[in-house]
């Protein structure tokens, strides 16, 4: 029996800003549910939410306080179960988001082990003395500005970060500290989860030598904030170790009925594609996986073929996730607005071609709306690398505001309260309440695009080859059963055409039109072409 995530169009929840339920201007589980009829309604399979645990919020809920609780800032597990049981009324699947590779400095964990070095926890973080001349035992850097070390005085040694000081990573090397984990998944496991988003799933586990990371030889910085693209990161991250932690974790899904697991690799490029490959290989590792590679600003038909043929080639028997946005990068709209006749052309036109990849699907809250990157101010701003190194980080508050209900209600109905983040009019004038009456919506194309894909043999389960067409037209055709599509989308604001060997039906939305065998694709036009032999596909 094919497993429901393969097929799946997931859809993630920021849950501090998706609707606040008790007016303090914060997100809850109750407006969650609340509003779960909406997700349904765009005929997805899942949603993920993003962290929900107990927590300083120093970074929004990715410093983890306790493992096995719900922040009150969202509610209680009274809530959680409520709103666990009315998804799956709804048809849908839940999964969270497990940060384990860090916690907060708050976690017991933590502060028991920063007590002493004999101490029963003393090892279940990544401590190391002082080189001889005080400075850091490597190189290493951290994501939000300065060394991946912090001084700790009480014990007289450093610890490692990847993220804030206050985010201690985990002695994965310990086998305590990896069945504590393991028993913190089991307890949502048994609490009715249907899986996990596991962020960060390449940074469990640091070379214990403590090796620093050479030069990195082909890739400048790209970040003020970011130098790890300063280093080849051999030994901070990916390390061989990481797949037995993996196949354990796999091992404990393994106990229950549908469970998946979708792992977050912190990285960009063919490397990234690698380890999606590495980490979904067999059937021992994760279910799934995704990366970086397609929410960066890179936006050419090259670039989305070779990461989908990337991943073909490096894991044959593996399975990725496809997504544009999420809660770390702008707003894909805005991203490639340079490539876009306009705003609403750019929204269909990447809805279109991300629901004709294969694999499993994610989007992004307000995605459905065509929603933009917000523009904030600096005293607007909650986001830490932001803070720090403002102006040339704009961070990612930009993609975290509050989703819009409403158009005429205070705050565009997210809540009564003043927002965490402000709710602003660009991001007011795409509100559901807008978008739903109106018939040719940016909602309506998504729960239209995502029926036909649901709908369709070739783009749920078609194996995908691509057509070779020079920029700016990415071209494949996937085939199943007795269904051969060809998808056929221009990514650039200029007309082109494209003269077909033989018959075809335009079918499913589109903004093409085909005359004879003469096919129109306006700029941002797509196309999805049903035919039964093969079929050429010849430009001007």
């Amino acid at each position: 029996m094919r497993e429901w995530w393969r097929d799946a169009v997931i859809y993630q929840i920021y849950p501090r800003s998706f609707q606040d339920d008790n007016g303090d201007g914060i997100g809850d589980l109750k407006g969650i549910t609340r509003r779960l009829d909406h997700v349904a309604s765009l005929g997805v399979d899942c949603i993920w939410l993003s962290p929900i645990f107990p927590s300083p919020q120093k970074d929004m809920g990715y410093d983890v306080s306790d493992y096995t609780d719900i922040d009150p800032l969202f509610g209680t597990l009274d809530d959680f179960d409520a709103l666990i049981a009315r998804a799956h009324e709804l048809g849908l699947k839940v999964i969270t988001d497990q940060v384990l590779s860090h916690t907060s400095d708050q976690h017991p964990w933590f502060t028991q082990s920063r007590l002493s070095r004999d101490n029963a926890k003393s090892d279940w973080y990544v401590w190391a003395d002082p080189l001889p001349d005080g400075s850091p035992p490597t190189n290493w850097h951290s994501h939000f500005g300065g060394p991946a070390w912090e001084f700790d005085p009480q014990r007289g040694q450093y610890y490692l970060h990847h993220f804030l000081a206050s985010q201690p990573d985990l002695n994965f090397h310990n086998p305590d500290v990896v069945n504590a984990i393991l028993d913190t998944c089991k307890f949502w496991l048994d609490r009715g989860l249907d899986g996990f988003r596991l962020d960060t799933v390449n940074y469990y586990f640091h070379d214990q030598k403590l090796r620093s990371n050479p030069p990195a030889q082909t890739r400048p910085q790209v970040m003020a904030t970011d130098l790890y693209g300063m280093q080849e990161n051999l030994y901070n991250k990916t390390r061989p170790e990481n797949l037995g932690f993996l196949e354990k974790l796999r091992a404990l899904t393994d106990r229950y009925d549908n469970i998946m697991m979708v792992g977050e690799v912190g990285e960009m490029g063919g490397k990234s594609i690698r380890i999606m490959g590495d980490y979904t290989a067999g059937t021992n590792r994760l279910h799934m996986a995704y990366s970086f590679a397609m929410l960066g600003p890179d936006y050419s038909p090259d670039h989305f073929r070779s990461c989908i043929e990337g991943f073909q080639q490096g894991a044959p028997d593996g399975h990725p996730k496809w997504s544009f946005s999420n809660h770390d990068v702008p707003r894909h709209v805005s991203r490639w607005a340079d490539h876009a006749v306009s705003d609403d052309h750019m929204a269909r036109l990447s809805c279109a071609m991300l629901m004709a990849f294969e694999g499993t699907i994610g989007i992004y809250q307000g995605e459905e709306l065509g929603q933009i990157e917000t523009e904030l101010t600096y005293d607007e701003l909650t986001d830490p690398p932001a803070l720090r190194f403002w102006p040339a980080v704009k961070g990612r508050d930009g993609c975290r505001t509050p989703m819009v209900w409403e158009r005429d209600a205070s705050h565009a109905g997210f809540s009564i309260g003043t927002p965490w983040l402000p709710v602003k009019a660009p991001q007011i004038m795409r509100a559901v309440d807008t978008l739903d009456a109106a018939e040719h919506s940016i909602l309506h194309f998504y729960r239209k695009v995502i029926a036909f894909r649901k709908a369709s043999a070739a783009l749920t389960r078609g194996k995908t080859r691509f057509i070779d067409l020079p920029d700016p037209l990415l071209a494949f055709t996937r085939t199943a059963e007795t269904q051969t599509l060809t998808c056929i989308f221009n990514l650039s604001k200029d007309d082109q055409r494209i003269h077909l060997d033989d018959t075809a039906t335009l079918t499913g939305p589109q903004n093409a039109t085909l005359t004879g065998q003469d096919l129109h694709l306006p700029g941002n036009g797509f196309a999805y072409l049903e035919h039964t032999g093969p079929l050429s596909l010849l430009t001007d």
